[in-house]
């Protein structure tokens, strides 16, 4: 997911979207400490997917404020 597309999206889908990918993190962890994890690289990228998204929340709450 790229940042540009997070941008487009308005708080409530961010809100919905980060929800999901905390819970596909809890799951992959599960996954993993059960060695069913058949593709280790998608923890990076939902890790960094749900930085993305809090960046962009926090940048529009800041906009919001000044």
């Amino acid at each position: 997911m790229k940042a540009s597309e997070i941008r487009e999206k308005s708080q409530q889908e961010l809100t919905t979207t980060l929800d999901e990918l905390l819970k596909e993190q809890f799951n992959l962890r599960m996954q993993r400490g059960t060695g069913q994890l058949a593709r280790p690289s998608r923890m990076n990228e939902v890790r960094k997917d749900i930085a993305r998204i809090k960046t962009v929340m926090n940048e529009q709450k800041s906009g919001d404020a000044s």
